[in-house]
């Protein structure tokens, strides 16, 4: 293979821009490293330190053809975690594995979630972030003509600025 693997590959002629094999395989390690480092730690303790890190990377990579590589990777971290449950409880069935870690949401049956509390027999309380959720946004390029320094071009880069400002992040009221 010639070359070398920075931002994307030529595919039919057209340069795209994907998440790096090595990013992937980092992230998918680390994930591990955080499920087998946490064996016996509450269901609610694990999810909260893969949405940290799968939240992170994601939105790192929503800018590129991320799609089926988060797709993928939310397939794999469901691998783990389903063998994470069924290790957690070795004396139960699969079914009581199943209903004990992951809970029905929307649409959803095998969201992996910790109840808020005994009272509440089936109610979701915190779940595991999904980089399917993620969006992906395009960069918009500046006009070729565009220049900052004429003002005649203000409104321009107003708009341009009050719109990149509108994007709110995953969790952005946590830092308010």
């Amino acid at each position: 293979m010639e070359g070398f693997d920075f931002l994307g590959r030529k595919h039919n002629g057209k340069l795209l821009i994907k998440p790096a094999k090595k990013s992937i395989k980092s992230l998918l390690g680390k994930i591990g490293e955080i499920v087998k480092g946490n064996a016996s730690a509450a269901q609610e303790t694990l999810i909260r330190k893969l949405n940290l890190v799968i939240r992170g990377w994601a939105m790192h990579h929503r800018h590129v053809a991320a799609k089926a590589t988060f797709s993928s990777i939310d397939s794999q971290v469901w691998q783990l975690l389903w063998k994470w449950a069924k290790r957690r409880h070795p004396a139960k069935g699969a079914q009581w594995a199943r209903r004990g870690c992951f809970r029905q949401y929307g649409q959803r049956s095998w969201d992996f979630a910790a109840k808020r509390g005994a009272a509440e027999n089936n109610s979701v309380g915190i779940r595991l972030f999904r980089a399917m959720t993620i969006a992906i946004t395009r960069h918009v390029k500046i006009r070729g003509l565009a220049n900052p320094f004429d003002p005649a071009w203000a409104p321009y880069f107003t708009h341009r600025r009050i719109v990149k400002c509108s994007v709110r992040l995953f969790g952005a009221a946590l830092w308010r």
